[in-house]
Order: structure tokens, then C-alpha cells, then sequence
């Protein structure tokens, strides 16, 4: 490992141990740093700051990350690369699944995000195919999520997957209404 947590140049990606794990409250303080760190990575540049601190502020504050932790249906999973976290999704089934979701019988993929030394080593793909599995596992038809109309990187990644865009809603950073992209797509068995 580099010493800035990122993968050193002289270890090649397909030689990392790469792993997935559900995410406990004694991982709180990680998650809480991971969700702030990467929200902040990919939002910040088209967010005013007073709007961002005021969303990492309650959004991602240990008692609310807690809180959804301790949620009936909601699970959290790391991806970690030689035991480190390097990533993270949020996953709702059941009553745990928000009322933007259109779909009936749905995983809903509510959070995905990789911190930043971490991308383009195939994470969000592994976190991605360890959701899907769930879906096929608990009988879902559909998983379900939203994205920020501008990410495009976002976007692009779950239409490789077949994902369509089934509605839209608004997504409240601090006071600024941003409008998501409802998508979803059919689990195959």
C-alpha cells in the first residue's frame, strides 16, 4: 500500500485482495469518514459550500449513520482492498426501501461511492455484482436507485448494466433541490 492509503504503482490491481463485508456499528467512525469523503469527492464541485457542510453536518453525522444502520432491511457493505476500506454501498429492501422507488419487489442501491485513490481498480463493479447477488438471493424482480442528473460517470456505469431511467425526484443538498434520475433495472436469474 502507498503511503497515502492509495495503491502503490508497483502492485498490480489484479493481485489485490479484494473483499466485501457487511458493515457493523464498531465500523461506524470508518463509515461515517467514507461517506463524508466521498460524497465531498463527487459533489463538491457543483455544490455552494454552505450547502455541502450543511448536508455532511446531518446527513452523514455518526447518530444518523446509526441510525440507518440499525434500520429492519437497510445493510451497509465495504469493499476493502487488502483489508482496507476503499468503498461502500447502501442497500434497502422491504420497508427500508424509500418512496421514490417506483418498482414492487425491489433492491434499492441507495449509495454507492469509492473513495478517491480507489477508483478505476473495478470496485464499484464489485460492489455492484455483490448487490445483484443479494437481489437474485432474496427473490427481487428489480433493483432501484437514484443518481444526480449531471453524473455522468454514475449514469453511464448502470446503463452498462441496463439500467433505464424510470422518473426523476428532487435530491436536497443543505437548501439546494438537485434533480435525480430514478432508475432501475430487471435482475436476472
Amino acid at each position: 500500500m502507498a503511503a497515502s492509503g492509495g495503491i502503490s504503482r508497483g502492485k498490480r490491481k489484479d493481485l489485490l485482495m479484494k473483499q466485501i463485508r457487511r458493515v457493523t456499528e464498531a465500523d461506524i467512525d470508518t463509515l461515517v469518514h467514507m461517506a463524508r469523503t466521498t460524497f465531498a469527492d463527487t459533489f463538491n464541485a457543483n455544490t455552494a459550500p454552505a450547502d455541502m457542510q450543511a448536508f455532511l453536518a446531518t446527513a452523514y453525522a455518526p447518530e444518523q449513520l446509526l441510525s440507518e444502520l440499525r434500520t429492519p432491511g437497510t445493510t451497509f457493505w465495504f469493499v476493502t482492498i487488502d483489508d482496507v476500506p476503499a468503498g461502500y454501498m447502501k442497500l434497502n429492501v422491504d420497508a427500508a426501501v424509500t418512496a421514490d422507488v417506483l418498482a414492487q419487489n425491489a433492491l434499492e442501491l441507495e449509495r454507492i461511492y469509492i473513495l478517491p485513490t480507489y477508483k478505476r481498480h473495478g470496485l464499484g463493479s464489485l460492489l455492484y455484482a455483490h448487490a445483484l447477488q443479494l437481489a437474485q438471493t432474496l427473490g427481487k424482480t428489480k433493483i432501484a436507485l437514484g443518481v444526480w442528473e449531471h453524473n455522468e460517470p454514475a449514469k453511464n456505469f448502470y446503463q452498462r448494466r441496463g439500467f433505464k431511467k424510470v422518473g426523476e425526484h428532487a435530491f436536497v443538498v443543505g437548501d439546494d433541490p438537485q434533480h435525480d434520475w430514478l432508475m432501475e433495472a430487471d435482475v436476472q436469474v
